[in-house]
């Protein structure tokens, strides 16, 4: 079980990555004046969000099989990580969907909201691995 949660983890570090550049990314995208650099931003949102997604699907599928495997019947805890993991998964398919508002229209967001997005990830990273550690309930 060792193996199965060591590539949950390695997952789970590509899929926060991607989670924590491609809102920078986006605040770049609508500071961005000329077509060249539009047509960049546009290729590397593409690109990672493409490579993000395949760190997601990772984390889930190992993290389901931790659950099958080692921690059935669940803990109060894991429930609420489980719940927190659900929310995660909506973060990153609303960044695709402003990943593709982008496409149509590069100046929809002001980079000040964009800013603000960019943090979600954080709340989610720092109350997950404090459930996974201290394991308080």
């Amino acid at each position: 079980m060792l193996w199965v949660k060591s590539f949950h983890i390695i997952f789970m570090v590509t899929w926060f990555a991607g989670l924590f550049y491609l809102p920078r990314l986006f605040v770049y995208h609508v500071m961005a004046d000329d077509s060249l650099s539009l047509e960049r931003f546009l290729l590397m949102e593409r690109r990672l969000y493409v490579i993000m997604s395949i760190g997601m699907a990772g984390t889930v599928f190992f993290g389901l099989w931790l659950i099958v495997g080692w921690w059935w019947p669940m803990p109060g805890w894991l429930h609420a990580k489980l719940g927190l993991a659900v929310g995660l998964v909506a973060y990153h398919l609303h960044l695709n969907r402003i990943r593709l508002q982008l496409v149509r229209e590069p100046k929809r967001y002001s980079h000040k909201a964009l800013r603000w997005i960019n943090e979600v990830p954080v709340l989610f990273l720092v109350t997950m691995t404090l459930l996974v550690e201290l394991q308080p309930f």
